[in-house]
């Protein structure tokens, strides 16, 4: 996703917009998971819910620190054998990561293969990082380590709640947004009039909320929740991402909208640029993982403070009062209790109050974080709490969609 249009400071060129996006959260039945062996897909594995960050483009940085070069250091010997808590104590550097010969190098591929059935001469150039990203003016992807190995995903599960891109067909849909970014840097179309007329304009800051409009026809639909809406810059990407997908009839399934003038966008400049040279054609990689030097804990713990800026705590009292304290003796935790009955609670509520699933999740999203951080508890032979959770959830979503807290956090 675009980076390097928001800086923490005013000319730190170099200084990484860190921006978050809270996804939609569905269920996840009969999937897909790239945890399979040789690239093939394994069907009807169950994933927990959409708990995930998408992030921005990362802005490039002169530093020769940051060069392609391959790490020398040492990987960790037997370190998908270790525990949590061993594990979190080693440098992202020390794992000896590599895209080469996990399910990723297929995904890759076949991205590839899509883009060339368009006679585009641009191959995006992957990598593993620390998160999803595209840099600006670099035409590659950056993909988060922890899907270059199970132990890692199962490592990101426990940490994040989910794994970001952990099926393929998930891990497909965001290399194909990404992909719309390295187009878009590799040709430049948002320097033209039209793409301004079409999307808005790429320089725009991006907003620290956007409040997405779901009924809207006037942005394609991809990932969610509705993040077309957020940015031109990601609604380009987001429209790219719609238009290569292979068997998508926008065509048909985008008639009458609005958008379909972005989708013809797209299809006019792709056909464009089809069999011409990338103006940009950079391979240089930011941030390789094996430059990382911080450890998982470190990783993490940042991650866990972006998440905790936005929450709020104003249902803290009724989670104290629905569950136990620390101190109470039981050991069954509060957090994963939500988190086991997190799909059941949103399809009810949303059954019985025709509130989108999203919305019902932005609420219960942060109940989680919040019982976490509260080390609260549950007692294993409460028969009423079921009824009682779905009362607060419902209670306290009511008063989030009322007060006009329906927003998304970048």
């Amino acid at each position: 996703m675009s980076k390097g249009q928001k800086k923490h400071n005013a000319g730190a060129k170099t200084k990484r917009a860190k921006r978050k996006l809270e996804q939609l959260s569905t269920p996840a039945l009969h999937v897909e998971s790239i945890d399979a062996a040789n690239n093939e897909s394994a069907l009807n594995v169950q994933t927990p819910n959409t708990y995930s960050v998408l992030r921005k483009k990362k802005p490039t940085a002169p530093k020769a620190s940051r060069s392609t070069k391959s790490s020398s250091v040492e990987p960790a010997k037997n370190w998908t054998k270790l525990s949590d808590e061993k594990l979190l104590d080693l440098r992202m550097c020390d794992l000896g990561l590599s895209i080469e010969s996990t399910p990723l190098e297929g995904m890759i591929q076949q991205l590839h293969r899509e883009i060339d059935a368009h006679n585009i001469r641009l191959k995006p150039h992957c990598w593993l990082s620390d998160e999803w990203f595209s840099p600006d003016g670099i035409p590659g992807i950056a993909i988060p380590f922890y899907l270059a190995h199970p132990r890692l995903m199962r490592l990101e599960r426990h940490q994040m709640l989910d794994v970001e891109g952990g099926t393929k067909a998930w891990c497909m849909k965001i290399l194909r947004h990404e992909a719309g970014h390295t187009m878009d840097t590799a040709f430049g179309f948002h320097r033209r009039k039209r793409y301004r007329e079409v999307f808005g304009r790429y320089s725009d800051p991006y907003p620290e909320f956007y409040r997405p409009k779901p009924r809207s026809k006037n942005f394609v639909q991809h990932l969610e929740p509705w993040y077309a809406q957020s940015h031109p810059a990601e609604d380009f990407a987001e429209t790219f991402a719609v238009w290569l997908t292979p068997g998508q009839r926008w065509r048909t399934d985008y008639a009458g909208w609005k958008a379909i003038k972005k989708l013809e966008f797209i299809d006019d400049v792709m056909a464009e640029i089809a069999g011409a040279a990338p103006k940009i054609k950079s391979r240089r990689k930011l941030d390789p993982v094996g430059r990382m030097k911080k450890t998982l804990r470190e990783h993490y713990s940042e991650r866990h403070q972006r998440y905790n800026i936005n929450y709020t705590t104003s249902f803290d009292d009724d989670l104290a009062r629905l569950f136990l304290s620390p101190d109470s003796g039981a050991t069954r935790k509060a957090h994963t209790y939500l988190q086991k009955h997190r799909n059941q609670i949103c399809d009810t509520i949303s059954n019985w109050t025709g509130e989108y699933r999203y919305n019902i999740n932005q609420v219960l999203r942060e109940m989680i974080d919040r019982c976490r951080m509260m080390n609260l508890r549950v007692r294993t032979d409460d028969q009423q709490l079921q009824q009682d959770t779905l009362i607060m959830v419902t209670v306290h979503t009511m008063n989030y969609l009322y007060r006009g807290n329906h927003q998304v956090a970048l």
